[in-house]
């Protein structure tokens, strides 16, 4: 059947907003990514309700979803089994567009490198000198940055010179982290805790009561003791974080650096089983990432 433009952008944007929150889309949802009249996106609607491309789900959690047959009026048929791989544009995520081809048009050239970026979804929001981010990449985790210098609307591309290529590591933390872990004892004075630190060239130590962990306390938290007049003979258990940030020892690196950002924290301990492992911190993973 031949589809008209509007009705193409539609379908490929419920598709692409279906797969990414796995739930029935609203019509104002389309409207806002495609920054159309909401009740331009309704009428049509009817019409792909029409044809069978979409169904409608009623109640207030409602909304459409893509039909079976929409895939492969699209050529999508593989897409049901695909990985959302992200854009973001000028630092924010885009809603409604999933990358699903990079071609590097250059890659022998000394100073140039571009790419052609096709996208499920509509590239109306991309303006030319848009900076932009893709990724990280299904199976290579490959995240790419770089600014737009030529877009295509009838074909869902984007054209960027890219500035920066980096292929995250797939491996867990556990191949990275700081073994074995050392580990400091409640009751250990400030002034030992700082010896401790020198001896064994570490910033920060997790603060445990047998298998328990209580809390973290780093070289920054007993600065800012000492510059409070707190004795040096006053017990760590004062001076630590209590809100200590924990990842699986299988957790990947990647989402670790995403963590570290969230949080603004330069370590985290490492945990197996419920139990402390070991210690990884922003030194370990600029050792992976020396260009970071």
């Amino acid at each position: 059947m031949d589809l008209s433009p509007i009705q193409k952008e539609i379908l490929i944007t419920l598709i692409t907003l279906y797969h990414r929150y796995s739930r029935a889309i609203k019509g104002e949802e389309i409207a806002d990514v495609l920054k159309r009249n909401p009740g331009t996106v309704r009428n049509q609607m009817q019409s792909l309700k029409a044809l069978e491309l979409v169904d409608g789900i009623p109640g207030p959690k409602g909304g459409y979803n893509p039909s079976e047959k929409a895939y492969g009026e699209l050529n999508l048929s593989d897409y049901e089994q695909g990985s959302h791989v992200m854009i973001s544009r000028n630092g924010n995520e885009v809603n409604g567009a999933n990358v699903s081809e990079i071609d590097f048009t250059t890659l022998c050239h000394p100073d140039i490198c571009h790419a052609l970026i096709r996208i499920i979804g509509s590239v109306k929001i991309f303006e030319i000198g848009d900076e932009v981010a893709i990724g990280p990449t299904p199976v290579n985790k490959l995240l790419i940055r770089g600014e737009i210098f030529g877009k295509d609307e009838a074909k869902s591309s984007l054209l960027i010179s890219i500035s920066e290529m980096i292929s995250l590591p797939k491996k867990s933390i556990r191949h990275y982290m700081s073994t074995p872990l050392i580990s400091i004892l409640p009751g250990t004075t400030l002034r030992e805790a700082t010896r401790i630190f020198v001896e064994n060239h570490i910033h920060g130590a997790p603060v445990m009561e047998g298998d328990r962990l209580l809390g973290i306390v780093t070289f920054t938290d007993l600065a800012n003791a000492y510059a409070h007049g707190i004795p040096s003979t006053t017990p760590v258990v004062e001076a630590m974080t209590s809100d200590v940030v924990e990842a699986d020892a299988e957790t990947h690196l990647y989402e670790v650096i995403r963590r570290f950002k969230e949080r603004e924290i330069g370590r985290l301990v490492v945990v197996e089983s419920g139990k402390p492992v070991g210690i990884i911190t922003q030194s370990d993973i600029i050792g992976v990432f020396p260009a970071l």
